[in-house]
């Protein structure tokens, strides 16, 4: 019978080295053929990334909150196989162009409302501020995650050729802020305001006329007398964006919790994407998300008790009220829209009727 050597970890270690350095003298002699499979990909993305343009509907002071964080944050997590560039309002095409220029496009991705961009969908009045639709900013989130208005808002962009809606979220109430004070429903007969399209549209029943300018002329706007007010956001983009500056007063009364805007891709964009990096911005526009939720919160609470820019004024709440019911008029008139609208709509009142018997915190009345 043969003898059988032992084999000891130290004997044994030393023909795996020798077989590592041959390894290495292989590697060394055959260049990229053996290059490490993981090194790849990246290499070759830092010469040949995917490149976007994604425009936002917010100029560049708003922007730094709402959109650039996020854009900053992907850029470096995608390790140099992506790079979105960031552009503002009105930067690379008019905002009401916004949808167009996606879809043909032009740019790759949009973070925009649905009615602000005029998109050619039955539902498009529902983004931005639909009146009294949400008392908060949480509820908006909740009414797409839980209350089908994902599968809505799907539904309808996968109506449209070219174009790949991508995820919506709440960003702040809106407020009226103007040059003189509104005490009450009759203060708002003539006074000129940029504004969110449906808002607007709402509001003009008590006679405030909605202006359309681009993003960058409202303050001075403001301040020529073009303009007497702006409904357009709450208190911290008042302040952020420098609108506080030049309005002298500022409405309590909200006409609604949370503004709805949503992220959109072009089609042939989007799917030039490999699946990680589709994740990756999945990811990122919900990081967005809760930025925002955060920053308004406090912001809004922060600014109307510490803000000092401008005087505080309410309309009292039994004239309000006749505002609030007014808007179940507006909704059933939207309803009629399409039967998907009435779809929404129904939601809409599902939802508040929900939250109403919940009680408080989600209700105080």
């Amino acid at each position: 019978m043969k003898d059988i050597k032992k084999t000891t970890p130290e004997t044994s270690a030393l023909p795996r080295r020798d077989f590592l350095k041959k390894a290495g003298g292989l590697a060394a002699a055959t260049g990229a053929a053996v290059a490490s499979p993981l090194a790849t990909p990246y290499s070759y993305a830092a010469t040949n990334p995917i490149k976007w343009r994604l425009q936002s509907y917010s100029g560049a002071p708003l922007g730094a909150h709402v959109i650039k964080p996020q854009i900053e944050a992907f850029n470096k997590a995608a390790h140099g196989e992506m790079e979105i560039e960031l552009y503002y309002a009105d930067q690379l095409v008019p905002t009401a162009e916004l949808f167009r220029a996606m879809q043909n496009g032009t740019i790759d991705a949009v973070q925009s409302d649905d009615a602000t961009m005029a998109s050619p969908v039955d539902i498009n009045v529902f983004g931005g501020y639909f009146p009294f639709s949400a008392r908060y900013s949480l509820d908006m989130p909740v009414l797409f995650k839980y209350y089908g208005l994902n599968e809505i808002w799907k539904e309808a962009y996968d109506e449209v050729e070219g174009v790949e809606w991508l995820s919506a979220g709440a960003w702040d109430p809106l407020h009226i802020f103007t040059k003189d004070p509104i005490r009450s429903i009759a203060d708002f007969k003539g006074k000129r305001v940029f504004g969110v399209p449906t808002a607007g549209k709402f509001l003009s029943r008590y006679g405030l006329i909605p202006v359309t300018l681009p993003w960058d002329d409202i303050e001075v706007a403001l301040q020529t007398g073009e303009l007497d007010g702006v409904a357009w956001c709450g208190f911290t983009e008042a302040y952020e964006v420098g609108w506080a500056d030049v309005c002298n007063y500022a409405l309590l009364n909200n006409v609604t919790g949370a503004w709805c805007g949503s992220y959109f891709a072009n089609t042939k964009s989007w799917e030039k994407v490999p699946p990680h990096l589709q994740e990756l911005f999945k990811l990122s526009m919900d990081s967005s998300h809760y930025y925002r939720q955060v920053w308004y919160w406090g912001g809004e609470a922060k600014l109307r008790v510490e803000g000092k820019k401008m005087e505080l004024t309410e309309i009292p709440a039994k004239e309000w009220d006749t505002v609030v019911e007014d808007a179940k008029g507006f909704w059933d008139e939207m309803a009629s829209i399409s039967p998907r609208a009435k779809k929404v709509v129904d939601i809409y009142k599902k939802y508040a009727a929900t939250m109403e018997k919940a009680g408080v915190p989600y209700r105080y009345s």
